[in-house]
C-alpha cells in the first residue's frame, strides 16, 4: 500500500491505491479545491492519476509554475472546443503552450474575423462556467487514427499515424468534445478563470511553407483576473515603449529591405551608440583591458580549425573570391583575438592579458526572426577575452562579474538574474575538459557570491557560461552579458605561453561581453526608459528656446557656452509660440528645456524646465553648468530632474 512523501518531508500512508486528488483531499479541503495537477516523482500528472506504490508527491496549484503551464495547456483545449462548437467544419491541428500563453492552429475554409474571435472567446467563457469535468482515456494508435479519420480530422489522424506503432494514445475529453494530448490538464473547465484571445496569424502546417496555410489563434491565460489585467497592462506599456516606435519618433535609426537585419543609424541615434562605446571604453581601460581591432573577413580554414564551421556554420555568411578562396564574415571575435595573442612569445608574466574590441559581427537570422534592434544580422559586440592561467580564473571571473553588475547599475538596472549554463549537446572538447571548465566557473561564481539558477545544456559549444539577465521597468527579462570559461579554443588555434617552469602551456580563455550586442542594448535602454534616457546618455541633453526674435542672438550664445563645456545642446529659433516649442521638445524627451526671454537675455540667465514638466526656476549659466555637470557625472543613478 502506498506511502506518499510530501515536499515538507512528511508522509501519508494509505491502505489502497489513491489518486492525486484524494491525497489533496486527505491533506485538507482547501488544497483539494486548489489542486490542478500533481508531480509524482519527476512526472507531472493529472489529479486523477492513481498512485499505487511509494512515491514523492507535490500537489500543483495555480501558485506554481507547473500549475500555470497546465492552465494554459487546458485553455488551448478550451479554445479548440469552442471553435468546433461554433464552426463544426473547422479542423484542429496542434495547440501548445508558449511564453505568456498558448495558440491553436485551425484549418477553416475562410479567415476568422474579429467578430468570430469575440464569439469564440464568449463561447470559451460559457464552457468554463459550465465546469465540465475533464477526463482521460487511452486508445491503441491505430484505433485512434481511425477515430479521428472518421471525424474528418485529417491533421490529427496524420499526427497520430506518425507515432510509433504499438504506443497508446492519450485522449482528453470535456463535455462531448475530446482531443489528442499527452496532458496533464485541469480537473474541470471551471478552473480556467482568466483568459483572453489576442490575435490571429497565418501558420504553415508543420511549419513547412510547401504545406497548406492554417490559421493560428493566439491567447493568454492566467490564474486570476488580476494577473490577466496586469499582463494586459504590461502589453500596453510595451507597445508605448516599443523601441522601433521610439526610434521613429526621436529620429534615431531605421531599417529597409535592401539591408535586412542591419541598422541605418541617424545622427542622434549614432550619438547614443557612440556614448555607449565611449562609456564602455573608459570602464574597460580602468579595468586593465587593451583595445584591439580584428578583420571582419577571414579565411574559412580558420573557422574550420576553431570549430565554428561545424557547430555554427549555418549561421555564418560565406563568400568565394575569383581565386576560389572561401572567406567567412566573422560571427564572433574570439578567433581573431587568439591571433593577436599568438603574435610574439608570451610568458606567464604577461598573464592575465585582457583584450577587448568593439567588433562588428554578422550572423544569419531567418527573416521571420528579425525584430528591430533586438534581433539583427549585423551588430557590434563589446567583446573581450582574458587569457590567463587556470589559477587566475577565479580572481578574473570575480572582477568581471563585479564590473558587469556595476555597469548595469549605471544604466538603471538593479534587478539582475544570473544563470549557469553547462555543456550543450553540440560541443568541442572532451568531457574531462568540460568537467574542469564547469568546476572552475562554479567556483568563481561562488567566490563572487552570486546567486544562480541552472540553465542545463545552454553553454557555448566551447565552454560553460554565466548569463546575466536584466529585468526592465515593466518586468520583462533580457539576457545580455555573458562570462564563459574556455579550455578548448586556445589550444585548437595554437595559443601558448611559457610557464614559470619554462614549459609551454595553453592559456585559459575567458570570453566576456557586457552589453552583448550594442544595437540590442540600445533597444533595451529605449524600452526600459521609454525613450527618456538619462541626461548623460541622451543624444540631446538640452535645447535652448527663444520666445521672440529679440533673444535669438543671446540664445545662440547660451548654446555656444554650453557646447564649449562639452554638453550636447540644440537651438530652436523657429518663429513658433513658446508653448508649442516646449511641448514638441518634451515629446522628443530632451532632458532640459532652456527658455530665453527679454529678462533672461538682460540678466544673462535661462529659465530651466525638465521634460517631466518641473520648473527649476531661473539659473545663471554657471549654476546651470554645475547642475548639468553633476548629473552627467552621476551616470544616471539619480537624475536631478527627479
Amino acid at each position: 500500500m502506498p506511502v506518499v512523501t510530501l515536499p515538507d518531508g512528511s508522509t501519508r500512508s494509505f491502505d489502497h491505491p489513491v489518486t492525486v486528488a484524494e491525497v489533496a483531499a486527505a491533506i485538507g479541503p482547501g488544497l483539494a479545491r486548489a489542486a490542478l495537477a500533481g508531480r509524482v516523482g519527476d512526472r507531472l500528472v493529472d489529479t486523477s492519476f492513481r498512485i499505487e506504490a511509494d512515491t514523492s508527491l507535490a500537489i500543483v496549484t495555480d501558485r506554481d509554475a507547473d500549475g500555470l503551464e497546465v492552465i494554459r495547456h487546458s485553455t488551448a483545449h478550451l479554445l479548440a472546443q469552442a471553435v468546433k462548437a461554433l464552426f463544426p467544419t473547422a479542423q484542429v491541428t496542434i495547440g501548445p503552450v508558449i511564453e505568456d500563453g498558448f495558440y491553436y492552429d485551425f484549418a477553416f475554409e475562410r479567415p476568422f474575423t474579429p467578430e468570430d474571435i469575440a464569439a469564440i472567446e464568449a463561447k470559451m467563457k460559457e464552457l468554463a462556467k459550465a465546469d465540465l469535468p475533464v477526463s482521460r482515456r487511452v486508445l491503441p494508435r491505430d484505433q485512434a487514427v481511425k477515430v479521428f479519420s472518421d471525424l474528418g480530422e485529417k491533421y490529427k489522424a496524420e499526427i497520430i499515424a506518425g507515432i510509433p506503432a504499438g504506443e497508446e494514445i492519450g485522449l482528453y475529453g470535456q463535455g462531448d468534445w475530446f482531443d489528442l494530448c499527452r496532458g496533464p490538464h485541469v480537473p474541470s473547465t471551471g478552473k480556467l478563470r482568466a483568459f483572453k484571445l489576442m490575435k490571429v496569424a497565418g501558420a504553415y502546417w508543420r511549419g513547412d511553407s510547401r504545406n497548406e496555410m492554417l490559421q493560428r489563434i493566439y491567447g493568454t491565460a492566467w490564474p486570476d483576473e488580476k494577473s490577466l489585467k496586469d499582463y494586459l497592462h504590461r502589453l500596453e506599456e510595451a507597445e508605448k515603449r516599443d523601441h522601433r516606435r521610439i526610434g521613429r519618433e526621436l529620429d534615431l535609426f531605421h531599417f529597409q529591405e535592401e539591408a535586412p537585419g542591419a541598422v541605418f543609424w541617424h545622427p542622434k541615434g549614432w550619438t547614443l551608440f557612440q556614448q555607449l562605446i565611449g562609456y564602455m571604453r573608459e570602464r574597460q581601460r580602468e579595468a586593465g583591458y587593451v583595445e584591439v581591432n580584428t578583420p571582419e573577413i577571414m579565411d574559412r580554414s580558420l573557422w574550420v580549425q576553431s570549430g565554428h564551421v561545424e557547430k555554427f556554420g549555418e549561421n555564418m555568411f560565406m563568400t568565394q573570391t575569383p581565386d576560389e578562396r572561401v572567406y567567412a564574415i566573422k560571427p564572433m571575435n574570439c578567433p581573431g583575438h587568439i591571433q593577436v595573442f599568438n603574435q610574439g612569445l608570451k610568458s606567464y608574466r604577461d598573464l592575465p592579458l585582457r583584450i577587448c574590441e568593439f567588433g562588428k559581427v554578422h550572423r544569419y537570422e531567418p527573416s521571420g526572426a528579425l525584430h528591430g534592434l533586438m534581433r539583427v544580422r549585423a551588430f557590434t559586440q563589446d567583446d573581450a577575452h582574458v587569457f590567463c592561467t587556470e589559477e587566475q580564473i577565479t580572481a578574473e571571473s570575480v572582477a568581471i562579474t563585479q564590473l558587469i553588475l556595476g555597469i548595469y547599475r549605471d544604466f538603471g538596472f538593479e534587478d539582475i538574474r544570473i544563470k549557469f549554463s553547462d555543456r550543450p549537446e553540440k560541443r568541442v572538447g572532451s568531457d574531462a575538459i568540460w568537467d574542469r571548465a564547469e568546476a572552475a566557473l562554479l567556483a568563481a561564481a561562488e567566490a563572487a557570491g552570486l546567486e544562480m539558477s541552472r540553465n542545463p545544456g545552454e553553454g557555448a559549444f566551447y565552454g560553460p557560461k554565466l548569463e546575466f539577465v536584466l529585468r526592465d521597468a515593466i518586468g520583462r527579462d533580457w539576457q545580455c552579458g555573458t562570462l564563459q570559461v574556455d579550455f578548448n579554443l586556445p589550444g585548437r588555434l595554437g595559443a601558448s605561453y611559457v610557464a614559470d617552469d619554462s614549459q609551454r602551456r595553453v592559456p585559459v580563455m575567458l570570453h566576456r561581453a557586457m552589453f552583448g550586442s550594442l544595437e540590442r542594448f540600445c533597444g533595451i535602454l529605449l524600452e526600459h526608459h521609454a525613450g527618456r534616457l538619462p541626461s548623460w546618455l541622451a543624444p540631446v541633453q538640452a535645447v535652448v528656446l527663444n520666445i521672440t526674435d529679440r533673444q535669438a542672438a543671446y540664445a545662440g550664445s547660451v548654446k555656444e557656452v554650453l557646447e564649449n563645456q562639452g554638453f550636447r545642446v540644440a537651438l530652436d529659433l523657429r518663429n513658433e509660440k513658446i508653448g508649442f516649442k516646449i511641448r514638441e521638445h518634451t515629446l522628443q524627451r530632451v532632458p532640459y528645456l532652456l527658455v530665453t526671454g527679454d529678462r533672461e537675455a538682460e540678466t544673462k540667465t535661462v529659465a530651466v524646465r525638465t521634460r517631466n514638466g518641473k520648473d527649476l526656476g531661473t539659473m545663471s549659466l554657471e549654476a546651470l553648468s554645475r547642475h548639468l555637470g553633476s548629473e552627467v557625472a552621476s551616470r544616471g543613478r539619480v537624475a536631478m530632474e527627479d
